[in-house]
């Protein structure tokens, strides 16, 4: 009996198409082969002798720095408390920047209000406010949360409410047609509509709140990758300045990727 159209398998588009399509197995393999490529150019100019390894160590002299923090300086508390510092701010940002922005996204007189000021803080470089911190939280672990919050808070608040409005207006009016109260609009329509997006936006300043951190640490640290780095530029240690740099892209890689599975798994429909 002859295939009809309805039992035919779907056919994939060609890879180089545009917009094609890529099974994970070979996206995987592309996505080793391009950190690869940088390895192997890295090494090709570290070791062609045109550049001294104190502005271009080879890549076995950082796997040797490497090493050697790990094992005798204490690289894994240096990790723990960036990572704090870093969840800190993000987490405070999130707990602040979510119901905001669903606000402002939501009602126009909340829009009005907040969004012009918001849009101007946004400008506001946080290390001028490092002195500001200094004086207002002081220099123990609050300050340096206080940096990264700083330098994530406003953004998020944007990108969130710009996610809310993006929910159709046909979703809402049909909810509203079968009875639902504002607050459940609000928190069964909207919010649930918005989820995606905001998931992608977070996942977005997470990688924020990670450029903040070398920022952060300069507030009176004394542990900390950010402040490793710093130590280390002092000295001329350029192979700890890429460990610490390789370990700061390593760690938000995994979070980014993190993000991308909560997102696959909390919204299957929109990875099939």
């Amino acid at each position: 009996m002859p295939d009809t159209p309805h039992s035919a398998a779907p056919r994939r588009a060609p890879l180089w198409a545009v917009r094609g399509e890529m099974s994970r197995k070979t996206h995987v393999i592309f996505a080793v082969l391009g950190f690869c490529a940088v390895l192997v150019v890295w090494f090709g100019l570290a070791e062609s002798g045109w550049f001294s390894k104190v502005f271009l160590p080879a890549p076995q002299d950082v796997a040797q720095r490497f090493y050697t923090w790990l094992a005798e300086d204490d690289l894994l508390k240096d990790v723990s408390i960036s990572i704090y510092r870093v969840m800190g701010g993000f987490m405070l940002a999130v707990i602040v920047a979510l119901p905001l922005g669903l606000m402002i996204g939501t009602f126009r007189p909340i829009q009005a209000f907040f969004e012009p000021v918001i849009e101007f803080a946004r400008y506001l470089p946080a290390v001028a406010f490092v002195p500001l911190v200094m004086l207002w939280v002081g220099i123990d672990e609050g300050s340096k949360i206080a940096i990264i919050w700083i330098g994530t808070f406003f953004q998020m608040v944007l990108m969130i409410s710009e996610d809310v409005r993006r929910v159709p207006k046909a979703q809402i009016e049909a909810a509203q047609t079968m009875g639902a109260t504002r607050e459940e609009v609000i928190t069964k329509v909207i919010l649930k509509s918005a989820m995606p997006s905001i998931m992608d936006s977070l996942r977005i300043t997470m990688g924020w709140a990670w450029t903040y951190l070398v920022v952060a640490e300069l507030v009176a640290a004394n542990s900390g990758l950010g402040y490793a780095i710093l130590k280390a530029q002092r000295f001329l240690q350029t192979d700890k300045i890429f460990v610490g740099i390789l370990l700061i892209g390593l760690i938000g890689l995994v979070m980014d990727q993190l993000f991308r599975w909560v997102h696959r798994r909390r919204f299957p429909w929109l990875h099939a």
